[in-house]
């Protein structure tokens, strides 16, 4: 999908806000709102963005990755930007999730897209499943409580099944000995997801 070429201008904008969202973990209305004054330097001297969540007030400090920087980079001169002030040439909810659809029909995905699935592959798969500590990603996410974060953990379960099913499918039919290196992939699928299983609390479907 990130490297998708779209016909239409508008389905392109559509893409670029989603996979925004997934480097950063902004929710649709932050995203929405989010100004060009929101950006500033870390501790760290690089760019961050520093603002509050619209629904819960609660700060929201998250390093830019370098793919977010080339967006904001990208659309600094867009009219829409320009005229509101923002970072990104933002549709309205319903707009995003339509023309989203759309985007997986065409990439060919098997899943339903909306900007909240954008949250939630930063919370899991950009952030977990890099190992980066739960309660950090908690922080950047802007959640209460880390049993709101811990959520994200299930999610991430659910990609390590989701992977393990489709090696299981390639190894189907396959002569008795299986590739070393393969049947270690298969034991090291498996032993993750039973750590996030044992380690949340996550009871055996």
């Amino acid at each position: 999908m990130e490297n998708y070429t779209f016909a239409t201008q508008r389905l392109t904008v559509i893409r670029d806000v989603f996979i925004f969202q997934c480097y950063t973990g902004l929710a649709y209305i932050d995203v929405y709102n989010l100004r060009k004054n929101d950006i500033k330097i870390g501790i760290d001297d690089r760019y961050w963005i520093m603002s509050s969540r619209q629904k819960t007030g609660s700060e929201t400090n998250i390093p830019l990755l370098p793919k977010a920087l080339e967006l904001i980079e990208h659309y600094k001169d867009h009219p829409i930007c320009v005229e509101r002030n923002t970072i990104l040439p933002v549709s309205f909810n319903q707009k995003m999730n339509e023309y989203l659809k759309e985007i997986g029909s065409l990439c060919q995905l098997d899943v339903l897209l909306n900007t909240h699935m954008a949250r939630r592959t930063f919370g899991s798969t950009v952030t977990l499943n890099n190992d980066v500590p739960m309660h950090v990603v908690k922080e950047m996410l802007g959640h209460s409580s880390i049993r709101q974060t811990e959520s994200y953990a299930i999610t991430e379960e659910q990609t390590i099944g989701r992977e393990m099913s489709e090696l299981k499918n390639k190894l189907h039919g396959r002569p008795k000995s299986i590739p070393e290196n393969e049947l270690a992939t298969l034991n090291r699928l498996e032993q993750e997801k039973k750590a996030i299983r044992e380690k949340y609390n996550i009871q055996q479907p």
